[in-house]
Parts: structure tokens; C-alpha cells; sequence
């Protein structure tokens, strides 16, 4: 969705951008749980973590450690972003991202599909906004190791469930 369209759903000034703040409050549930040592696409004026890199610094070409936020811009770049992420889970560490949800777009089946993905219900209101965003979110977390994952769905349960629809 361009810029032009997306002041006009939101009826906000024509300076909106592919940069989405994360709700505070969203982000203080996800940090209990995670315990963030890092924001990787930042603002000064929207950090969520001590340590935060901004455009200038350019988190693409930082090394991620620890446990790391993201909330990327949903821009076409968003796929440098999802596919760093991807790189600094394989080097030992865990990135957390906030994403819009589009299983249609590769980076998602790319990189997304086979992680831990977390959909969120209804629609987020992002920075300031009066409005919710015009498109759904999910949290995807990048992990080490799927073995981090504990797996709910067994194949007794899956027949189960077809079962009960049928």
C-alpha cells in the first residue's frame, strides 16, 4: 500500500511511511516473555530497548546478538530485514518480529513458514494513530533451533480434530 493511500485510511498527514511504531504496551508482553536485549529498527523516539540501532547506524550491516526485537519497515526491504534475521538465528541467536501477515509474499514462505509463528488477533493500532492498521500482524520468532519449539499438534490429535469436523 503506498503512502497516499495510507493517509487516507488513516486519515493522518501525508508524511506516513512503511515505518510502523510498535504499541508500547503489545511490546511490554512480548519483552516479559522474551526479555529484549536489543532493538534493531529504531527511531530514537520509538527505541524499545536500550540498545537500538537507527537508520543512520543501519542495523542491516550491525551484528545482532542476544535477544532481539524487530519491527521492520513493511516496505519492499522488509525482506533484507526477515532474511538477517534468519542469519543471526543460525549464528545463535533469537530475533522476535513483528510482521505483517502476508503468506502470500515470498520473503513469508521463504523465511517465515517453519518458524514460530504467532497470529494476532484483530488489527494493531501502531504509534499514535487513532485508527488500527489496515492489515492483520503476527510475531514471527527466529530461533536457534526448532528444537526450542515445543510442537502441540501430534498426528493422534491431527486425525482427532478431522475427526470432530467431520
Amino acid at each position: 500500500m503506498n503512502t497516499m493511500a495510507q493517509s487516507k485510511l488513516f486519515g493522518l498527514a501525508e508524511n506516513r511511511t512503511d515505518v510502523w511504531s510498535t504499541p508500547q504496551d503489545f511490546f511490554e508482553k512480548l519483552d516479559r516473555v522474551f526479555n529484549f536485549d536489543l532493538d534493531v529498527c529504531a527511531l530514537p523516539e520509538n527505541a524499545k530497548c536500550e540498545r537500538y540501532f537507527t537508520p543512520e547506524i543501519d542495523g542491516l550491516k550491525q551484528e545482532w546478538s542476544g535477544t532481539c526485537w524487530m519491527n521492520p519497515p513493511y516496505g519492499r526491504e522488509i525482506v533484507d530485514w526477515i532474511a538477517k534475521a534468519a542469519e543471526t538465528a543460525s549464528k545463535g541467536h533469537t530475533v522476535v518480529a513483528l510482521v505483517p501477515v502476508r503468506t502470500d509474499a515470498r520473503w513469508f514462505q521463504d523465511y517465515c513458514l517453519g518458524r514460530e509463528i504467532h497470529f494476532i488477533r484483530g488489527r494493531l493500532k501502531f504509534g499514535g494513530s487513532s485508527s488500527n492498521a489496515p492489515f492483520g500482524c503476527c510475531v514471527v520468532v527466529f530461533r536457534p533451533s526448532l528444537k526450542d519449539v515445543q510442537w502441540i499438534v501430534t498426528e493422534t490429535d491431527f486425525r482427532k480434530a478431522e475427526s470432530k469436523e467431520g
